[in-house]
């Protein structure tokens, strides 16, 4: 009984032995090294061309962004922050506080930590894009101007924009009162913004040109970023009736006056459609070789007008006509433009502004285009103006 007690215990011991065995191998056993972060920049090493206005874009796998630095050609910082990863997907982008120049040497380096006890670093190196050259847009209205409901927003370059799409992306238009806004090219060097009918009285509106940074095309970029905000005031659209020869002028909704008038004549005929107020001259020359006619050719003039409120570029203005009073009401005799006695041309010269309406009707002339020059927008049909947008 003794041998075989001593035998069971000594089974019992060996069976102990190769169970603890067993776990020893697989506690002790090889585990799988840990990987490290893996980092992808968006702009390769040696890139050229870089646009200087593009946040660059850190890609992190397998780990945390640890920082980004990026310096100039001679090694200084350059200042900028990473911002923050907002769909959480390992993506992040770093900006600087100050958009990089053109045709400058810059390197990123960023470094992320995972599970492994080395973090890991990558480095790029780039130059951005020197263009052949920069160009700042002109623009209308003025920044901090009040102007009428008829006003467009007109751009425009001193070079031609082969991407016009790229440019468009970045004119954004910003309004107290939302319209739907397009902008149209009239050109390769000429872009109008307007909505579907006159904008909103006591509107404040807001133009960010982005171009920094935007390649226009043909080695022309955007030179720096700009913004004008100007006011749309009160309603006043006018309507001068040819056929009637009579101007209804009107404050809102409301109608204030009805005047006698004198439109153009059979061989000078007035333009028909909607005309924008562009200036006001308490004196002006009206001057027929400014629109082609010589002074001295039977159909010529130069002559001195009170009151004068241009609509177009083609010579058509209203003002104090005090020759063609026995007409107005009556007759059409002028040279295009709306004759007015002088009284009622001082009316309306102090009761207009800069971007005020003049819709002039039932002329024998043909409709006001681009052969007239100025502000020819509201007589464009909305289907065309919009298919003249580059993102339509």
């Amino acid at each position: 009984m003794r041998r075989t007690a001593t035998m069971i215990a000594t089974g019992a011991l060996v069976l102990l032995a190769g169970c603890n065995g067993s776990d020893a191998e697989e506690a002790g056993g090889p585990t799988a090294a840990a990987e490290p972060a893996t980092i992808e920049l968006a702009v390769a090493d040696g890139a050229v061309d870089v646009s200087p206005a593009v946040p660059l874009e850190i890609s992190v796998t397998g780990g945390e962004l640890d920082g980004v630095t990026v310096t100039d050609a001679g090694g200084a910082p350059v200042a900028g922050a990473v911002e923050d990863d907002a769909d959480d997907d390992g993506t992040a982008l770093w900006a600087p506080e100050t958009p990089l120049a053109y045709g400058t040497g810059y390197t990123v380096t960023a470094t992320a930590s995972g599970d492994a006890a080395e973090p890991t670093t990558a480095t790029s190196s780039f130059t951005t894009v020197d263009p052949v050259s920069v160009v700042t847009p002109g623009i209308g209205p003025l920044d901090g101007q009040t102007v009428g409901v008829g006003i467009p927003i007109r751009v425009y370059f001193s070079e031609p924009v082969v991407d016009k799409a790229a440019v468009e992306r970045n004119l954004v238009v910003t309004s107290s009162t939302p319209t739907d806004g397009v902008w149209s090219w009239f050109s390769d060097t000429e872009v109008h913004f307007r909505p579907s009918t006159y904008w909103p009285a006591d509107t404040d509106v807001t133009l960010d040109a982005n171009l920094y940074g935007v390649d226009f095309g043909d080695g022309v970029w955007g030179e720096k970023d700009r913004s004008i905000s100007f006011s749309i005031g009160e309603r006043h659209v006018s309507v001068a009736d040819a056929a009637a020869h009579t101007m209804r002028v009107y404050d809102g909704d409301e109608l204030v006056q009805t005047f006698p008038m004198s439109a153009g004549g059979p061989e000078f005929p007035s333009r028909n459609g909607p005309h924008v107020v562009t200036e006001l001259n308490r004196n002006r020359v009206m001057d027929s070789s400014t629109y082609g006619t010589p002074v001295d050719s039977p159909d010529g003039y130069r002559t001195p007008v009170e009151y004068a409120v241009r609509l177009n570029d083609n010579g058509e203005f209203v003002h104090a006509a005090p020759w063609s009073v026995a007409q107005q009401g009556s007759e059409n005799v002028s040279h295009g433009c709306i004759n007015l006695s002088t009284e009622r041309a001082a009316w309306f010269f102090d009761f207009s502004q800069p971007g005020d309406v003049v819709e002039i009707e039932n002329s024998i002339g043909p409709t006001l285009s681009a052969a007239d020059g100025a502000i020819y927008d509201w007589a464009i049909p909305w289907e065309k103006w919009v298919a003249g947008s580059a993102l339509a």
